[in-house]
């Protein structure tokens, strides 16, 4: 039998969901994104975890720093907290997939908010 390399497990997130949350499913999305493509101001009214796959995104929750996110990198957006920035960086596609962590009665995934 070939030798096999072990298993290994690398830290990418953790996330602190609002106490009481009560996950009863979770829909994954692969989202992608044009070349130098910006997400207009939003927030979700679930939790979203996620993590890119393609491509370089720059990342912002209202009021705090901008992180830039490569492929690899995980990130969280509480529920109903505004995302001011989710931009593709680059000049090719960027793409991620979404976990939206949803109640028993919650189906909408994202509000975008008019400024």
């Amino acid at each position: 039998m070939p030798a096999t390399a072990p298993v290994t497990r690398r830290d990418l997130l953790e996330a602190v969901i609002a106490s009481g949350k009560m996950v009863s499913r979770i829909e994954i999305k692969e989202v992608t994104m044009g070349p130098q493509q910006s997400a207009p101001l939003h927030l979700h009214p679930c939790p979203v975890v996620g993590v890119v796959t393609a491509g370089a995104i720059a990342y912002q929750i209202e009021g705090g720093t901008v992180r830039h996110l490569k492929i690899g990198d995980a990130f969280y957006e509480p529920a109903d907290v505004r995302v001011a920035r989710f931009d593709n960086e680059g000049d090719t596609p960027a793409r991620f997939a979404a976990f939206y962590l949803l109640g028993q009665d919650e189906h909408e995934l994202i509000r975008i908010i008019s400024t």
